[in-house]
């Protein structure tokens, strides 16, 4: 079995520099930075971002799920789970189906709104280097050790000995250990998750898990119409953010 590879990012530790997001867009040949970097967002040129959220500074990026719902829906495999630990895309595979974008619950990937050929974005976490050895782009080029690359095993530990050692510090958990079945991507913070926009209220198990329990625990015609609503649900729910996403996209052709 692969040794699995992750981050670990500490908000304490974070400066609100930047290198991070260049680093990415140099790595990925992804347009210019922006001067005023805080104010951008991701996107089909943009892999991850810094926010300010009361002088706390949290990335925004793929978070890599263990069992990622990404590439449970995609119905031609354009997105799957690498033995590392990299979720990563084809985008010669992908149709622009956007299944990828309503189900993940952290609302990472990214469309090309104005392409006559779209396909979806996100961060890869540096594949082609991981799987070579290699540390991320971004991680490599964090000044403060804010963004660690690492195998996973060793990224949880250092984390809970963080937390363990300044409890005054940290908030008392690990964002990613268990969140939607669990990430590559952990995250410690001094305040709760919420307060860093973060999705709080995601359940313990993965969501591809939750959707095949419900349908082995019911009868074909109800699990049909649960699974019809729960689908509407969401479908509703992303509608309104693609939505942003959309305008946010044509705002920076502008």
């Amino acid at each position: 079995m692969a040794t699995q590879y992750g981050l670990l990012f500490d908000v304490t530790e974070c400066v609100g520099c930047g290198e991070c997001y260049t680093a990415c867009k140099v790595k990925n040949g992804l347009k210019e930075p922006k001067e005023d970097f805080l104010t951008d967002h991701l996107s089909q040129h943009t892999y991850t971002v810094l926010e300010d959220h009361d002088g706390n500074y949290i990335r925004r990026m793929c978070m890599h799920c263990a069992d990622p719902a990404c590439a449970s829906v995609c119905p031609i495999a354009a997105i799957v789970k690498t033995p590392e630990g990299p979720v990563v895309y084809d985008g010669d595979k992908c149709m622009g189906c956007r299944y990828c974008m309503q189900a993940c619950p952290h609302h990472i990937p990214r469309y090309e709104w104005h392409s006559n050929t779209p396909v979806i974005h996100k961060c890869t976490m540096c594949y082609d280097r991981v799987k070579n050895g290699e540390q991320t782009a971004c991680a490599e080029a964090c000044p403060t050790g804010a963004t660690l690359f690492g195998t996973l095993d060793e990224l949880k530990t250092e984390a809970k000995k963080r937390i363990a050692e300044n409890p005054d510090k940290y908030y008392p958990e690990v964002y990613g250990m268990t969140e939607a079945g669990g990430t590559n991507v952990l995250i410690l913070s001094p305040v709760s998750f919420d307060q860093l926009g973060l999705a709080s209220n995601l359940p313990k198990t993965a969501l591809p898990q939750l959707t095949q329990q419900a349908l082995d625990k019911i009868p074909a015609v109800v699990g049909a119409g649960s699974v019809f609503l729960t689908g509407m649900y969401w479908l509703t729910k992303r509608k309104n953010q693609i939505s942003k996403e959309k305008n946010h996209a044509e705002g920076d052709l502008k």
